[in-house]
């Protein structure tokens, strides 16, 4: 178990000793920067999860293939422009990217990752590129706002950073590890893979495929348990870099691997829940809670259908302690619970039971849910297992965001 955990909000993917950072403006987008570049000072393991939508951008189909070699350099991150659907011109400027950033930092092509977001279909501007690369070679660093510089490169609508950086330990390790992470999202979320755009660096020393299976145990218990609006992106990815910097050396499956797991996992909740609660117009942190159902998966499933209806969300931005429509969700989910034994709570007030309404306060249910985060919970009473999927309401800005959001 993890023994020591110090966790800053201050630093992020340089936090581990040996990666530097920069974000550059180079007019991809309208204002501020726009163009990121993480780097390892040496080979570093390298892991990747990937969207699973059909169509996907020629930045994830790349970076895929480095990830199945094991080792990167680099990672370099360009907003306001998703390099999406743009035929053969889309890959063959993917490919420039990474060889123009290969040149600038001395490394091999086939070590540098590629992820880009903005909108989809119209070509990438490489003129831009070609000036802004350089400079973001140039930039590299790890002191003062290099982090936040980072965070800010990757935006698209999202409204804050989200940075991470995390000291840990456990008994069963030689020493403790450092993580940071970025992440950036804020709409286009729905848990069906990473669901956005997230970074994340350790000092940890581990093989690519030890590496590889614990992004994506991590990544299924938070990334995929965020839900925005539903929608799955065509860029989405997660990335992970361990350089081997630190003390710590995981060679095999066993204790020192659980632990690892279970501080990544925590390190990718954390940026999990601050991207559901910087959701497209949101007002609102929702944890969907479902409880006494037959499995996990089960449970999964019913928490996110309620997490993704329109009238929970919108109920969620009145304030209205609208039961009927948290019940009336999971009843669609396609699994199967008697209705007549389950409960439902907000916060901690109990409003239906016994198959019907159950007394309780109106008014201080409203005002529960005007608080920045609130918790809805559905007891089956179908099984032992449970789980929890974050999400965020629909408010008049989340329609406004995405109708002035031109291609």
């Amino acid at each position: 178990m993890i023994t020591r955990w110090k966790q800053t909000h201050d630093a992020g993917i340089t936090y581990p000793e040996g990666f530097v950072a920069s974000g550059v403006r180079c007019g991809l987008k309208t204002e501020g920067p726009d163009l990121a570049l993480i780097v390892a000072d040496g080979p570093a393991s390298v892991a990747g999860v990937f969207t699973t939508n059909v169509v996907q951008a020629a930045c994830v189909r790349y970076s895929k293939h480095v990830v199945e070699r094991g080792v990167a350099r680099a990672i370099l991150c360009n907003a306001g422009n998703a390099n999406a659907c743009n035929g053969d011109r889309g890959d063959r400027d993917t490919i420039s990217m990474a060889e123009m950033t290969a040149r600038a930092l001395g490394v091999e092509p086939t070590t540098v990752l590629i992820a880009s977001t903005g909108v989809i279909g119209h070509p990438m501007p490489m003129e831009k590129l070609e000036r802004g690369i350089p400079l973001a070679a140039d930039a590299l660093d790890r002191e003062g706002d290099t982090d936040m510089r980072v965070a800010r490169a990757i935006m698209t609508t999202d409204l804050r950073p989200k940075v991470i950086g995390v000291r840990c330990a456990s008994d069963e390790w030689d020493g403790e590890i450092v993580f940071g992470g970025v992440c950036k999202g804020s709409g286009m979320i729905a848990p069906n893979m990473a669901t956005m755009l997230c970074f994340l660096t350790a000092d940890v020393r581990a093989p690519h495929p030890l590496l590889q299976d614990a992004l994506r145990e991590a990544v299924r218990c938070s990334f995929n348990r965020i839900t925005v609006d539903g929608d799955t992106s065509t860029n989405d990815m997660a990335l992970l870099m361990a350089n081997g910097a630190g003390p710590c050396s995981i060679a095999q499956p066993g204790p020192a691997m659980d632990d690892f797991v279970e501080a990544l996992s925590r390190v990718c909740l954390y940026l999990a829940r601050e991207v559901a609660r910087d959701g497209e117009g949101a007002t609102k942190l929702v944890e969907v809670r479902v409880t006494g159902a037959p499995n996990e998966g089960d449970a999964e499933l019913v928490a996110r259908t309620i997490a993704e209806s329109p009238l929970v969300k919108t109920a969620l931005f009145g304030c209205d302690p609208n039961w009927g429509r948290i019940l009336a969700a999971a009843g669609r989910s396609g699994i199967v619970f008697d209705p007549r034994s389950a409960t439902v709570l907000i916060g901690d007030q109990v409003v239906y039971e016994t198959g019907s309404s159950a007394p309780f306060d109106r008014d201080a249910a409203h005002d529960y849910l005007t608080e920045p985060e609130v918790i809805l919970t559905l007891d089956l009473a179908s099984g032992p297992a449970s789980a929890s999927v974050w999400t965020c309401d629909f408010s008049y800005d989340y329609v406004k965001i995405n109708a002035e959001y031109h291609t």
